[in-house]
This record gives C-alpha cells, sequence and structure tokens, in this order.
C-alpha cells in the first residue's frame, strides 16, 4: 500500500515537516510495510518555505532584515540558480508565530522585512519570485515592503509616514517613482491561502485584524486606513484593485503584490504543489493523509487539506484530514473530495496542553486510520 502522508502545520504546535513524521510513526505501527510518501506541504504560511527546500532541492540562503516590529532578524529565503528563481515566505521576517501576544499589534507591524528579502533576491540576479503569504502579524498593505523597494509614502508635512497600518490614515503622497527598476523586469507569483478583499466586512481589517492584535475598535479605522491607501495607489495607476480576490491576505499584502508587483494571486496549495509534482505523487498513490490546525468552512478558501483533497479526487485516491480540532462548517469538506476527518483530542483538554500533545495525538489518529484501512483492504 502507497501512502502519501501531505500535511500542513499545526499552528504553534508541529512543523509541516514533524507533522508528516509523526504521522509516519503512526502509520508504521499498523502497518509496517507501507510505501510512505513522506511530503510536508504548505499554502503559503510558515513551514511553505521549508516545503519547497525539501521538495525542489533549491538553496537556502539567509539576509539580515528586520521583524514585524522593526527588530533586527536573520531571516532565510531559498534561491534557485538555475532558473533564478526565489522563494520568499513572509512568515519569515513578518510572521504572526514570532510576536508574543502581548506583543502582537495589528496598528504598527510592518511588512518591510518581505522587501527586504526582495531586494536580496534582486541582488542575486532573480527573474522569478513565488512569494508567500500567510501567517503574517502585519495590516499595513504591504506599505512596508514598498518601502524596502524604494518607494515613499508621505504625510501632509512631506515626512516619511512611520511603520505600520494605522499610520496609512495619514497617507497625503505616493510616490512610486524611486521602486527598484529591476522590479520591471521580475515575474512574480504570489501564493494566498484566503480570497478576501482588502477591505470591507469580509476585508483583512475586519476579518484576520483581531487575531493580530486589533481591538474592536481598531478595526474600523485600520480598514479606512487601508481604503485611503487604496485610493492612493487606484490614483497612481490608473485602476482599482481593493476588490480583487485575495488582496486581503497577510493585512493586506496581497493588495500590494497584485496592484503594484503585477503578480499574479494563486492559492497558495497550487503553486506549491506544482513546484513538488504533487499530481505526479497522487498518480499511483492508495491512500492521503494530511491535515492542519484547524478544518472549518473556511478552510474550503484555499487551505492545504482542501487543495491537496481536490487533487487527490481528480485522480480517484481516498484522503484522510487529521485536525487539530473541527471548526464551524468543516463537513463542507466532504464536497470537495475529502473522505473522512477527525480531530486529534482523545479527552477534553486545555489548549497548552493539547500543543504539547499534539506529535503523539497525530501518530495515534494516523495509527487508527491505517489499521481501518488495512483491515477493510485485507478483506
Amino acid at each position: 500500500m502507497r501512502i502519501v502522508l501531505a500535511p500542513d502545520s499545526y499552528k504553534d504546535a508541529l512543523c509541516a515537516h514533524d507533522a508528516a513524521a509523526a504521522m509516519a510513526t503512526g502509520v508504521r505501527r499498523a502497518i509496517p510495510d507501507a510505501k510512505l510518501v513522506v511530503c510536508p506541504m504548505g499554502d503559503g504560511g510558515e513551514g511553505t518555505l521549508d516545503a519547497l527546500l525539501a521538495a525542489t532541492g533549491a538553496q537556502r540562503r539567509e539576509a539580515n532584515a528586520h521583524d514585524a516590529l522593526g527588530r533586527p532578524i536573520r531571516a532565510a529565503w531559498g534561491w534557485q540558480q538555475e532558473s533564478h528563481t526565489a522563494y520568499i515566505e513572509l512568515a519569515e521576517t513578518s510572521g504572526l508565530q514570532a510576536l508574543t501576544r502581548d506583543e502582537r499589534t495589528a496598528r504598527y507591524s510592518t511588512t518591510v522585512g518581505v522587501g527586504e528579502l526582495i531586494c536580496e533576491a534582486l541582488d542575486a540576479g532573480a527573474e522569478h519570485l513565488l512569494l508567500m503569504l500567510g501567517g503574517s502579524a502585519t495590516n499595513d498593505g504591504g506599505a512596508g515592503m514598498l518601502t524596502a523597494l524604494g518607494a515613499r509614502l508621505l504625510d501632509a508635512r512631506g515626512q516619511p509616514l512611520p511603520p505600520g497600518g494605522a499610520a496609512l490614515a495619514e497617507l497625503a503622497d505616493l510616490d512610486l517613482s524611486g521602486l527598484d527598476p529591476r522590479l520591471q523586469h521580475l515575474v512574480v507569483e504570489t501564493a494566498v491561502d484566503v480570497d478576501n478583499p482588502l477591505t470591507g466586512e469580509r476585508g483583512a481589517s475586519a476579518v484576520f485584524g483581531p487575531q493580530k492584535g486589533a481591538a474592536y475598535q481598531d478595526v474600523k479605522s485600520l480598514d479606512a486606513a487601508l481604503g485611503h491607501f487604496a485610493d492612493h495607489v487606484a490614483r497612481a495607476l490608473g485602476k482599482d484593485h481593493r476588490h480583487v480576490p485575495g488582496t486581503g491576505a497577510a493585512g493586506g499584502m496581497g493588495f500590494a503584490a497584485h496592484a503594484i508587483l503585477a503578480s499574479s494571486l494563486r492559492p497558495g496549495i497550487e503553486l506549491v504543489m506544482e513546484q513538488v509534482g504533487f499530481e505526479r505523487i497522487l498518480s499511483d498513490a492508495d491512500l492521503v493523509i494530511t491535515g492542519e490546525g484547524q478544518l472549518d468552512g473556511q478552510s474550503l478558501s484555499g487551505k492545504t487539506p482542501i487543495g491537496i483533497a481536490r487533487a487527490a479526487k481528480r485522480h480517484d485516491v481516498p484522503v484522510v484530514i487529521l485536525a487539530g480540532c473541527l471548526g464551524s462548517g468543516w463537513q463542507a469538506a466532504y464536497e470537495e473530495g475529502v473522505t473522512a476527518a477527525f480531530a486529534l483530542a482523545d479527552r477534553p483538554m486545555e489548549l497548552e496542553a493539547a500543543l504539547k500533545a499534539c506529535a503523539g495525538q497525530l501518530a495515534d489518529r494516523a495509527e487508527a486510520v491505517a489499521r481501518l484501512v488495512s483491515a477493510w483492504t485485507s478483506n
């Protein structure tokens, strides 16, 4: 039996690589001679870079950059010399998981580090960029990234705006003339894991701002600030991009990537599957086990397990999802090619305890699935 193990990360608990290893442990307890294809995945969020490096053999590089609060850090990115392709994951510099809960502030966090990594890629000779969004701590519409690439965002006094999404309300002059000219020859593809627009009830601030530290009263002002920024961009470019699906990804980073870097916005899992040759992997698979921290109705917008299930459905391969928890609307996954879905916890427990137990529970659930499949196929 050939079983593909293709999980995403389990937020705050396991990276995708460790999650796949835990699944493998459980499956081997039940079916020692199973042929396992271990393929950690991602949809653009944290851990996607590692999954791509492992699958493509791209070189891992590091550079000096700044995190979401403007602190100096060393950040990783990927480089494929043969194709002059760079892999940049937003979460490496501007990720939510790098901040403590007390540090999370959607008003002031910045994407400047992403722009710094893009500059590194341009210096290396990049002609193609795969920009992976997801897991962001930011709500600045990609303004920080643009300043690192040479754009100027000025207030009414002609002074540069301070970092963060809240400051965009004071934007009086958007000057794109200083953008790095090498960007004109860079083909950018952006991996997004949501289809939200930039602003409005389904926009970046309203839907994702609270989990990044935005208080209830901040959401409206942050949404208005992003709208004000979008007004300036529309005047500069002659076209309004704020309603394009996916522009609300990563606190509006999808907007800057699409409108100013001329990037396509695609479901991250589709781009990752292309890079790792997942269709080929599915061609002779008997079962796929995937999963992530939570499966719910929003997962259908482009999360890893659903993208995998849709691909597996084309090959008539059953898919089992092992999720940290099953949220509202998860049953819709059945319509997307999911055969079965299970939550990891085997008893009520506090969140911190569940995070610590994640690897063991994942192995146990994978073993249970493998035992059931083994019994079914042997009859």
